[in-house]
């Protein structure tokens, strides 16, 4: 410190050993505590005195005369007389200069006691403080703005295998990370967040101790904010959570095992259940299957064994004609039975190619109606059409959609059978929104109850009377719709019938395109 930054320069007369005691205490710090007054000179008659000893190492100036002071080269501001020698302080009085002040030896010597007084009370806290900080289990470092620690608890010290020589003074880089390598751009820096975000940061850190061995700690760094608003210290407060890190790594990776040995016996399961499964259905399949063609296979061996019986008797030719008539249609009737059977259970399997082609839904709906023609006229079933001329084509297989229309038409007019004749409405029309058409098929019937409308769709799930089906039409038609992108819904109640609709999409690529021709529908009925 300059004489120009030092407003009062402070001399030191006599003292011996108090001298020294003065001089240690007030040599201390006092620049950083901001005090704007410092001792330059020591003047005892003792040259070897501990005091003149002390001054002369600290590089101030000694002199065994304190007349030398009042030289105004020296720029002495004050002198403190450390002496109760009367004498002394007279002459002092008497021969110092009128600008030099001077501090009598019983001044001084009082509040030099009242500042002990004080010393000897933060001295025994500052002890207990210490006390409790190093008998805490946690880690405590105390760093300054520039990131040098500046004081450790002892338990740091214990833990980590350091000496506080060698942590105190260093920087947290040189001690967690011995210099090299540097701290990474992407390794956040508690201390950095706690500047950044002018609060306490919370983190968990890797170290290494000075063994090398990786540790890892849960930190949490606090401010000491000075009076302007600058950071003064940082406080770090950090816990070994090694053996927990350990512990939980060891618990996941325990869990990890279990899951992969539980998700393994699961795929096993699994795979035994779908065979099982499989095996269940083919059972079911086989049986119901060869239930439903034994029922018609058993009448037309029925038939043709009495037919045969009338033959060997000897034919009344208008009487048993007319029998052999009825035989026949009848035997026609169990044969298409089995094809319907055995079409429906290929269809099911999936093997049939699906070859799509640009379709006009309201042409395969009408080839349908006729091919049903004969079937409402026997049921008393009529047909009401709504069917838009103006839907455009889509893409599809004319077979797998023709044979989901029949479906639908065939379950309508057999709900309606004990109805003694219905009503079955079939419309068309383009959603625009979705870019598809709609085609839904609405009966008077008998309904479904709600309980049984969500396995409408299910396998072997039927609700008809025994040997009128065996549950596959309504999942084949889901299939196929699905094949075609397409959705399909059904609206139904015990007391209002029962309402299939089906979307099909119109292909994206290009505009919707439309039939060349259109058939003007009038609502006509079978």
């Amino acid at each position: 410190m300059s004489h120009n930054d030092s407003p009062m320069d402070i001399a030191l007369v006599g003292g011996r050993t108090w001298c020294r005691e003065v001089l240690e205490k007030t040599s201390l710090g006092y620049i950083d505590s901001g005090v704007k007054a410092r001792i330059v000179a020591v003047s005892d008659p003792e040259p070897h005195e501990s005091g003149m000893v002390l001054a002369d190492r600290m590089g101030l100036l000694t002199t065994t005369d304190y007349h030398d002071f009042y030289n105004p080269a020296n720029h002495i501001d004050l002198i403190i007389i450390l002496t109760p020698e009367k004498a002394i302080m007279e002459d002092i009085l008497a021969t110092k200069p009128k600008t030099m002040r001077v501090m009598v030896y019983h001044t001084f010597r009082l509040f030099w006691e009242a500042i002990n007084v004080q010393e000897r009370r933060l001295r025994s806290r500052n002890e207990e403080v210490e006390t409790i900080i190093n008998g805490i289990k946690e880690f405590i470092l105390v760093l300054n703005p520039d990131k040098e620690i500046i004081d450790v608890n002892d338990t740091f010290l214990q833990k980590m295998g350091y000496s506080r020589e060698t942590v105190v003074g260093k920087t947290c880089q040189e001690v967690f990370r011995f210099g090299n390598p540097p701290c990474l751009d992407d390794l956040k820096c508690p201390l950095n967040e706690v500047v950044r975000n002018k609060h306490y940061h919370l983190t968990t850190l890797e170290r290494v101790n000075k063994d090398g061995e990786k540790r890892y700690f849960e930190v949490a760094v606090y401010p000491i904010w000075e009076n302007d608003g600058r950071i003064a210290r940082f406080v770090e407060i950090s816990r070994d959570i090694t053996e927990r890190k350990k512990e939980e790594e060891e618990i996941t990776h325990r869990l990890e095992t279990m899951v992969e040995d539980r998700t393994r016996q699961l795929k096993e399961t699994h795979a035994k259940l779908i065979h099982q499964d499989k095996m269940a259905s083919l059972g079911k399949l086989s049986a119901s299957v060869v239930h439903e063609i034994n029922n018609p296979n058993a009448g037309i061996l029925n038939l043709v064994m009495l037919m045969k019986r009338i033959l060997s008797e000897g034919l009344n030719a208008e009487k048993d004609l007319r029998l052999f008539h009825e035989y026949l249609d009848l035997i026609t009737s169990e044969t298409r039975r089995i094809s319907r059977i055995v079409s429906n259970l290929l269809a099911f399997s999936r093997q049939s190619k699906l070859e799509k082609k640009p379709l006009d839904l309201n042409r395969l709906i009408e080839k349908v109606l006729v091919l049903n023609a004969n079937l409402f006229k026997i049921n008393a079933v009529k047909v009401q059409r709504r069917l838009d001329e103006n839907i455009p084509v889509v893409v599809g297989s004319e077979d797998q959609l023709q044979q989901v229309f029949m479906n639908f038409i065939s379950n309508a007019v057999e709900s309606m059978e004990t109805e003694n004749g219905g009503e079955l409405r079939i419309q068309t029309r383009f959603l625009s929104e979705k870019n598809d058409v709609l085609i839904s098929f609405s009966d008077t019937g008998v309904g479904i109850p709600d309980e049984n409308v969500p396995r409408l769709f299910e396998p072997f799930f039927t609700t008809k009377k025994r040997g009128k089906g065996v549950g596959l039409g309504l999942s084949v038609a889901y299939g196929i719709v699905q094949d075609h992108g397409g959705l399909i819904n059904v609206t139904a109640n015990s007391e209002k019938g029962t309402v299939f609709t089906v979307e099909i999409p119109v292909p994206a690529a290009t505009e919707p395109s439309f039939p060349e021709k259109t058939i003007k529908h009038n609502p006509s009925s079978y």
